[in-house]
């Protein structure tokens, strides 16, 4: 056998699946992006911490979620003494920048997105984020979850991608394109942030993850996330997406009580 005939084959073959799987994962990573890019949405959902200091809080959030931009507004409807707390985040162009709203009428710019929003697991960094955007993606195994068949997305920052995170590893239920579990890791591989799905409802004729399990690098807490309201095609204006429209906790007409 010409082993010189026989190698270049071999490459080619090799180098030919490499470039399927390479399409694969950014075709999978570029339709779970457009689920995310959805517009403009009003959610309500409640929000519980479990650990050293629990805490169990409803609140609404205002999205304009959009090709290369993103903003968000997250505001506290309950309990009573916080009603009126928010965050203002907004990211575009690789880069993101926030604002919160403390009573009585404090406004503060965001100086570390990986502080925890109002001290739950889950980081302003977590909410703006779009890793499915990223350049990098590859689908690295399948593994079952809940005994759901998954394809396991891994997404790498580039260059171009401002990120406190190395990596994101994604269990997508690919029938449904929905990640029943996200894992986020350190440049060096350590596990910061894992988040489970452990709801999904149908909306829109999508499925969508509505109850979340959030739990951080310390593992002392976790936080239950349950926002499966939702309501599409909301009006909003310019405003809505200030810091003068942080202190407006009204609810959009026409959406869920």
């Amino acid at each position: 056998m010409n082993l010189s005939r026989l190698l270049p084959v071999v490459f080619l073959s090799l180098t030919g699946i490499a470039c399927a799987a390479d399409t694969a994962a950014s075709d999978l990573a570029s339709k779970l992006s457009a689920l995310r890019q959805d517009g403009n949405s009003y959610v309500r959902l409640r929000m519980e911490i479990k650990g050293p200091k629990p805490e169990t809080l409803q609140l609404q959030i205002k999205q304009r979620l959009v090709r290369g931009s993103s903003e968000v507004v997250y505001q506290v409807l309950f309990p009573k003494e916080r009603k009126g707390e928010a965050v203002l985040l907004k990211k575009s162009g690789g880069r993101a920048s926030g604002s919160i709203f403390t009573l009585p009428g404090v406004v503060r710019p965001i100086n570390d997105l990986k502080e925890g929003l109002f001290g739950s697991d889950l980081s302003y960094e977590d909410i703006i984020d779009n890793f499915y955007a990223w350049d990098q993606q590859a689908i690295v195994g399948t593994e079952a979850v809940d005994g759901v068949s998954c394809q396991i997305l891994e997404s790498k920052a580039g260059k171009g991608d401002r990120s406190t995170y190395g990596s994101v590893r994604s269990w997508i239920d690919a029938k449904r394109l929905v990640p029943l579990r996200i894992e986020k890791y350190s440049g060096s591989g350590q596990v910061l942030r894992r988040i489970d799905t452990t709801r999904v409802v149908s909306d829109a004729g999508h499925h969508i993850p509505a109850n979340l399990s959030v739990r951080g690098a310390g593992g002392d807490s976790t936080t239950l996330i349950d926002g499966s309201r939702i309501k599409h095609d909301v009006n909003y204006t310019d405003n809505d997406f200030s810091t003068d429209g942080l202190k407006d906790v009204t609810v959009p007409r026409g959406t869920p009580e």
